[in-house]
């Protein structure tokens, strides 16, 4: 399976934000971002003025790199916004929102993204009673998502429930920390999704 294997940080640094890739690095003084706050490269500190196309490209590479999706299948996500009712835009975040990786970020069972895709993939998870260890499963109402029995000693989910409360759940999820479980209790809108993303620019670059 194709993925990205090059810096993280630098890919922070490339869109001048945050992008949290990193988990606990990321809030720390140790962030590259907080050292060198431009993009790398040897120009990096020499462009001053950013086209429209550039601005929109931006933002979708922004989008691809917060939720660890490659080119080929964000647009297919963007495919399938495109053909429900409502905004394109919010349907495409409502999409990656409920990934079952970002769902296990969200709820607080891993550090990042990553993490979370990294415990999905080795078959920590169950989902409604099935095992479940595709990332990109897609997670709907009334859905329990729960670590398995016996992964259950592991090192990073007794952290999570140490740590449990450190992190905001957004109001679509409860997380139990207790049980290792997650529930859906609505699909995600957009006042409720935090993530710094103009989408509308995503949206005029692929009407192009």
């Amino acid at each position: 399976m194709a993925r990205y294997t090059g810096a993280d940080c630098k890919r922070c640094r490339r869109e001048k934000q945050k992008l949290f890739l990193k988990g606990s690095k990321c809030e720390s003084a140790k962030c590259p971002i907080e050292i060198r706050p431009y993009p790398p490269g040897e120009h990096g500190r020499g462009r001053t003025k950013d086209s429209e196309y550039l601005l929109q490209l931006r933002e979708k590479q922004k989008a691809t790199r917060i939720y660890g999706v490659l080119e080929k299948q964000f647009r297919g996500y963007y495919a399938e916004a495109n053909k429900k009712t409502g905004k394109t835009g919010e349907n495409l975040l409502r999409i990656l929102e409920t990934r079952l990786d970002n769902v296990v970020y969200r709820a607080g069972f891993a550090k990042s993204r990553d993490h979370a895709r990294q415990l999905v993939r080795h078959g920590h998870f169950v989902v409604n009673g099935v095992k479940t260890d595709i990332p990109s499963a897609r997670v709907t109402v009334n859905d329990i998502v729960e670590v398995r029995p016996k992964s259950r000693t592991m090192t990073p989910f007794q952290v999570a429930q140490a740590e449990a409360g450190e992190r905001t759940v957004p109001a679509w999820l409860e997380a139990i920390p207790s049980q290792l479980r997650i529930l859906v209790h609505s699909m995600p809108e957009r006042q409720v999704i935090d993530t710094q993303v103009q989408e509308q620019l995503i949206v005029e670059l692929y009407s192009k």
